[in-house]
């Protein structure tokens, strides 16, 4: 099933991975906390959804997308095998593009990329109230180009950019690429 979401639909904050999973090298502990500049709501680009099936379960405030499933909302892109979107009692309703979005979780193999940046995990919740991303699994791999950043939790503020990668028992492991570095005069 293709279903498309026009430009009013809220949903189309979802997609915040606009620029930089810029975490500060040097930290190789238990979590890393850094900004995460270029992170920001995008309510001003129309939102493509496709998946094999879609459910609209207006009494539960729920549309459940399953099978292959992509969003694409101007240069980035979220993949997963299951979608849940949950919409306020305020009105609208998923189907007629006038939902107001709670939140959207994402299961099974989620892969989110926006121009050079890509995030991998098992699972993700997109908390539209208090606007803030959580990917986890038991490898979060985060990457810009040869850097790559992995832990197994990556909580953002999308409204701030502030980020933090746990590691949950273990160490968070960073790869950085000298030649990634801004180069100053």
């Amino acid at each position: 099933m293709f279903a498309t979401l026009s430009a009013p639909v809220r949903a189309a904050s979802l997609l915040v991975l606009a620029a930089g999973f810029a975490l500060s090298a040097g930290v190789a502990g238990a979590q890393t906390e850094s900004k995460m500049t270029g992170m920001q709501l995008s309510n001003d680009q129309p939102i493509q959804i496709q998946s094999d099936k879609l459910e609209i379960h207006d009494q539960e405030r729920q549309a459940v997308f399953t099978g292959n499933v992509k969003v694409v909302q101007g240069t980035t892109t979220l993949q997963a095998g299951k979608m849940v979107v949950y919409y306020t009692s305020g009105g609208g309703s998923v189907a007629s593009g006038d939902a107001d979005i709670e939140k959207i979780d994402v299961f099974n193999k989620v892969y989110l990329k926006s121009q050079t940046q890509e995030a991998t995990a098992d699972t993700g919740t997109f908390n539209m109230v208090n606007q803030t991303l959580q990917l986890k699994g038991d490898k979060v791999v985060l990457s810009e180009g040869e850097n790559v950043f992995v832990g197994c939790q990556l909580n953002v503020a999308m409204n701030t950019g502030e980020a933090r990668l746990d590691a949950c028992g273990g160490r968070v492991m960073i790869q950085l690429d000298p030649k990634s570095r801004k180069k100053t005069n």
